[in-house]
């Protein structure tokens, strides 16, 4: 539906990019009553999250997952409509596998946070009965920092996990689970208030803040179709095949939002300089086996070179066998190796960890590689962030990699898309009144 308010001029705007950033901030526009137009380069919207067909199945090119704690996520699936293809679990529970041993599991409660996990955390297998307890107190510790403190941005969080008592292996067990799918990062890499973001919002500060949502839809049905079809709805122009190399004309007859990524961005916005915020690749392998192999929708593994690994046989299309997905976060010794050579590591790794894949056939297996999937949430990252406002007046930033006070998460781009398009709409408003 499109709505006018009356507060809000009608005005000509431009949004370049198609990823969740720039359709959040298109939609945002139109519902606002813009004349709203977004371009993208490519012949399909997506971003950093699209799918595309082999062999009759769809696959998305990484597994992304949205938690309870992604509202501005949330509420842009149930603007388009598609919030139903993305179920959240009534209660957090992550199997964790494990090589030739049981599975643990990272699984919450009904208790009030932060207790909600000490259960999980106290029978946590991989650990010894100390560790879980150092881990505890750890985590209780973490839930007292600020994000936001300044002092908190320039520290490692492996070294603060050290220096509160946490070894090696208890970082590998248990932090390194959640840091690395969430920061494209281990903890020995990453700054202390990305990782202080993640797990109070995440996991410490409300009871059912990380149930998981995964799609039961490739993000094309997910995001890129339905986001397009509300656009329009409102009254917006989507423009495929489309590149902007520069935005200068397009300033020329209204307010300009860029959400591409950062690397992009440098070389439509002037002044804009964020070479600082480097790259973290993902890789991720899609297996198609022709039976069940795994009985869960999703699962962590640990000593393993699998890091998660999901259920995307509905998703996909596929009505018999399993598709599999197999996410790899900082991928930075696969990001260069080849698809053979990844199958030659990664299928008896499957079945090592999963005895029914042993007698089944893989009848597919792609690799997609993501070389700069994410910027690097590495110490001091935040001060080079930008916010939404340029140094030209009327042109806007959008992306997971600006100053979100998240990690480079869907959650993320929505947030940036909508702070870029209020940021516009409330400029326009102020010299309406000032005219």
């Amino acid at each position: 539906m499109h709505v006018v308010r009356d507060d809000v001029p009608v005005v000509k705007a431009s949004v370049v990019g198609g990823g969740l950033a720039g359709l959040a901030a298109a939609l945002e526009l139109a519902d606002s009553g813009a004349e709203v137009t977004l371009y993208e380069a490519r012949s399909r919207l997506g971003g950093a999250t699209f799918s595309f067909e082999r062999n009759g199945l769809w696959l998305d090119n990484g597994q992304h997952v949205a938690l309870r704690c992604c509202t501005a996520y949330l509420r842009f699936l149930r603007r388009i409509g598609s919030d139903h293809l993305l179920p959240l679990q009534q209660r957090l529970h992550v199997p964790v596998l494990r090589e030739g041993k049981r599975r643990a599991s990272i699984s919450r409660v009904s208790l009030p946070a932060p207790f909600h996990l000490a259960p999980s955390l106290l029978t946590y297998s991989p650990l010894s009965l100390g560790e879980r307890i150092s881990a505890t107190r750890a985590a209780l510790a973490l839930r007292r920092l600020d994000p936001d403190d300044a002092a908190v941005e320039g520290e490692n969080f492996g070294s603060w996990l050290h220096a509160h008592g946490q070894s090696d292996a208890t970082i590998a067990a248990l932090w390194n689970l959640i840091a690395l799918p969430t920061l494209n990062l281990p903890a020995a890499e990453a700054s202390l208030a990305a990782a202080v973001k993640v797990f109070r919002t995440g996991l410490l500060d409300a009871a059912d803040a990380a149930d998981i949502g995964i799609p039961t839809a490739p993000f094309q049905r997910l995001h890129a179709d339905p986001a397009q079809a509300a656009i329009e709805a409102a009254g917006g122009r989507v423009l495929l095949a489309s590149p902007v190399h520069e935005v200068h004309d397009l300033l020329a007859e209204g307010p300009v939002i860029v959400a591409v990524p950062h690397y992009a961005a440098a070389d439509l916005v002037p002044g804009l300089d964020v070479d600082g915020l480097g790259a973290s690749p993902i890789v991720n392998l899609h297996v198609y086996y022709d039976r069940r192999v795994l009985d869960e929708p999703l699962a962590a593994a640990l000593d393993s070179p699998v890091q998660f690994v999901f259920d995307r046989t509905e998703a996909s299309g596929a009505r018999e066998g399993q598709l599999l997905a197999i996410s790899i976060s900082h991928a930075v010794a696969e990001i260069g190796a080849s698809v053979e050579s990844l199958r030659e590591l990664y299928l008896p790794s499957l079945e090592r960890l999963l005895p029914a894949a042993r007698g089944a056939t893989v009848l597919d297996f792609a690799v997609t590689h993501e070389p700069r999937a994410t910027f690097r949430v590495a110490p001091g990252t935040r001060r080079l962030r930008p916010g939404a406002r340029t140094q030209v007046d009327g042109l806007y930033l959008a992306g997971a990699w600006t100053d979100t006070g998240w990690p480079a998460t869907m959650e993320g781009a929505v947030r940036s898309g909508l702070t870029a398009a209020r940021a516009a709409l409330n400029t326009r408003q102020r010299e309406r009144l000032a005219a």
